[in-house]
């Protein structure tokens, strides 16, 4: 069954075909680092988590480009009001912003492009740009003429003189039309600025994400991702300047993720009504937090509360409790014999893994229907969790490797979806020892050997990215000497108990 997506720009499903066999090349936009990201922004940034993570499950190589725009208006302001420099400003905040990713599991973009590094490409696409008449000079400003553009508006579905009849007044009676936007700003005292054709200045915000999408992924690239308020302008303008630079499509399919809610109402630093995601994540699992956000189709609007976020806990509890069960029973050779009189329940098991593996594909083949997706899993945790209670593990290994089966999909869907097991399912379970090996590892001082272990993980972590592989094995080793093994699943690294 092929993939099929919603694409704002035909306002219609379509079937996903990428550009390159068994690649996908996508964008997302990626936060304006003035401020740590709040839990509405952190939804966008979720979904196109899970849509990567899915179509890596289903064979795809994907490279995942999501940039950082550190220099902006609003990062100048908050400069101005810390009494900072910007560039101070945005690096504080764009590592606050890697830190809460990967407190929410995201992971790691392929490549993640500075707008302050990528300056000299954002002249040259302007240059293009006066060069076939889309854009003008003013006063070292530079303007994209909108009217230049005949599909301006396809994909907001806005007419261009519907658009200028209800637009304001615009207070910079130099532009040709009020519609026309900024792709180059000339210095003001104070502000960041590069030189160019023009004069010193800096990059408009829409031309950012133009010129960093082709620098990265090509022209014509498979798709282009972001929360539905960016439609307009910030989309509509990026197709504007990249197709009149370049006379080609822009983005094949164009996946735009609803709203997060309060009392339904945007959540927005403006509107104050916001929560800091590393706040929520201080009281909430990443888990339970993602596990929320899932319930709903990614294009609707997402109501949040605490009350929500308790509800979404004690879900995840009952997702996990047959894992724990399972591994617990497992561990202490809580071994019940199953008659062979059971056949037919294991023969139910058996076909609800199957058909839950089957059915979570085909909610997720139908543009990414996370909602239905879950609800093949809780079928599958029902039918384990009855199974167990009922009747236990067995000593017959065709029965405990159904088991295992059971399990082990439960966990790898959840996976896909980014929704990790195994901090539930190994809580309290850890040798005291861990806590030795941790200090001496990891450094760690506490007394929780959940948190050494996660510290021992941690620590491997980082002596694999720095290719310091025998400091990764002495962490393998040292917790192997436990009886502990170390597994890389899809919803990342875990410690569970070997097999004797």
């Amino acid at each position: 069954m092929p993939i099929r997506v919603y694409n704002t720009l035909t306002r219609s499903k379509e079937e996903f075909v990428s550009r390159d066999p068994g690649v996908v090349a996508m964008y997302v936009c990626g936060p304006t680092v003035y401020n740590h990201v709040h839990i509405g922004n952190a939804r966008t940034f979720l979904t196109f988590d899970v849509i990567r993570r899915y179509l890596t499950f289903r064979g795809y190589e994907v490279r995942f480009v999501q940039n950082i725009t550190d220099v902006d208006d609003k990062i100048i302001a908050r400069a101005i009001e810390e009494e900072r420099a910007p560039a101070e400003v945005a690096h504080e905040y764009t590592l606050a912003f890697r830190a809460a990713m990967d407190a929410l599991d995201v992971e790691r973009p392929s490549v993640q492009p500075k707008a302050t590094e990528t300056i000299p490409a954002m002249i040259e696409m302007t240059e293009r740009l006066i060069d076939r008449g889309h854009a003008y000079v003013v006063d070292g400003d530079v303007y994209f003429s909108v009217r230049s553009f005949p599909g301006y508006g396809k994909l907001s579905g806005r007419n261009v003189d519907d658009l200028e009849a209800g637009a304001r007044v615009d207070v910079d009676e130099r532009k040709q039309d009020p519609l026309d936007f900024a792709l180059w700003k000339a210095a003001k005292p104070g502000e960041p600025r590069w030189p160019s054709p023009w004069g010193e200045g800096r990059p408009g915000w829409h031309l950012e994400c133009s010129v960093m999408s082709e620098a990265e992924l090509g022209l014509t690239f498979d798709i282009h991702g972001g929360a539905s308020d960016l439609i307009f302008p910030h989309h509509e303008n990026e197709i504007a300047q990249s197709e009149a630079a370049t006379g080609e499509p822009f983005v094949r399919y164009w996946l735009h993720g609803g709203l997060l809610q309060v009392n339904a109402e945007k959540m927005s630093k403006s509107l104050g009504n916001f929560m800091l995601l590393k706040d929520v994540l201080a009281r909430y699992p990443a888990p339970v937090v993602r596990l929320l956000m899932l319930q709903t189709h990614y294009r609707s609007p997402l109501e949040f509360s605490t009350e929500r976020l308790d509800e979404a806990s004690r879900a995840y509890e009952r997702m996990v409790t047959p894992l724990r069960n399972l591994g617990w029973a497992k561990r202490n050779r809580a071994l019940p014999t199953i008659s062979p009189a059971t056949e037919p329940v294991i023969e139910a098991l058996e076909s609800a893994i199957e058909t839950a593996r089957t059915a979570f594909v085909e909610a997720m083949d139908d543009d990414f229907n996370t909602a239905g997706a879950l609800a093949t899993l809780f079928d599958l945790v029902r039918a384990l969790n009855g199974f167990l209670e009922r009747h236990g593990i067995g000593d017959n290994a065709r029965y405990v490797g159904m088991l295992d089966r059971a399990a082990n999909t439960i966990t790898e869907l959840l996976g896909v979806l980014g929704v990790g097991t195994h901090a539930a399912t190994d809580a309290g379970e850890y040798p005291p020892e861990v806590l030795d090996l941790a200090r001496d590892l990891a450094g760690y001082a506490g007394r929780d050997t959940r948190a050494a272990v996660e510290a021992l993980l941690a620590a491997r972590a980082v002596a694999r990215t720095d290719r310091n592989w025998a400091m990764a094995d002495v962490v393998r080793d040292g917790l192997a000497s436990l009886g502990l093994a170390v597994e890389d699943t899809p919803g990342g690294p875990r410690v569970i108990f070997r097999a004797e």
